[in-house]
């Protein structure tokens, strides 16, 4: 059993019907003993990153949270669902993460074209990684996907960086995989076709299809 989870803050239902649509079973939830007992946990979000922290530690998930990550099982990061899990960000302020990737989120720099970043952009390979055996084993180099969002992460470990995006003149992380963790800046779940595969791939790659 996969556990969305809730905390005010996210596109939960187009996550549910994406992992119903490839086979995924998935509940939404922000009650801790359904994610302690979830085989995996996906955590998305769309919105400020402080309102963000404000709701998980009033609905206390963030040791939960940081519980799961820890046990090894598979977590999946969305959006704002990835940049929760750095240690900081400036968006309107200095706000504390969950400090689970070491690293910083950052507001796109650029007059050349609009922020936030809305629509389709490519996802790039970086050239010393290979996508073999990650959630996008079967996703071309420079596929198309679906973003919006005003700032960026930059992970400390480059290495754990899956994925590069260009926007503007800037290129930053649009990708991370570490351990257990996987996340994403875009959305894959309105990322038509090609986004139904990172979800697929990342079932399979856990051996959550029973």
């Amino acid at each position: 059993m996969i556990a969305i989870i809730d905390y005010g803050m996210g596109n939960l239902f187009s996550v549910a019907h994406a992992c119903k649509t490839v086979g995924l079973d998935a509940i939404i939830t922000a009650e801790k003993t359904e994610l302690r007992k979830a085989d995996a946990l996906i955590f998305p979000g769309m919105g400020a990153f402080g309102d963000a922290m404000e709701n998980l530690k009033k609905l206390d998930l963030i040791s939960p949270i940081k519980d799961f990550v820890q046990s090894g099982k598979p977590f999946m990061g969305l959006c704002l669902g990835m940049q929760l899990l750095l240690t900081e960000s400036e968006e309107f302020g200095k706000h504390t993460g969950l400090n689970l990737i070491e690293g910083s989120v950052k507001k796109f720099q650029t007059k050349k074209e609009k922020v936030p970043q809305i629509g389709w952009n490519h996802i790039q390979q970086p050239s010393a990684l290979s996508w073999v055996k990650t959630p996008f084993s079967s996703i071309k180099n420079n596929e198309f996907m679906y973003f919006v969002h005003s700032y960026y992460v930059t992970p400390e470990d480059e290495k754990i960086i899956l994925a590069t995006t260009t926007y503007a003149d800037q290129t930053y992380c649009s990708s991370i995989l570490k351990n257990n963790i996987f996340a994403t800046q875009f959305h894959p779940e309105k990322s038509a076709e090609e986004g139904l595969k990172i979800y697929k791939n990342w079932g399979t790659l856990f051996n959550l299809y029973k």
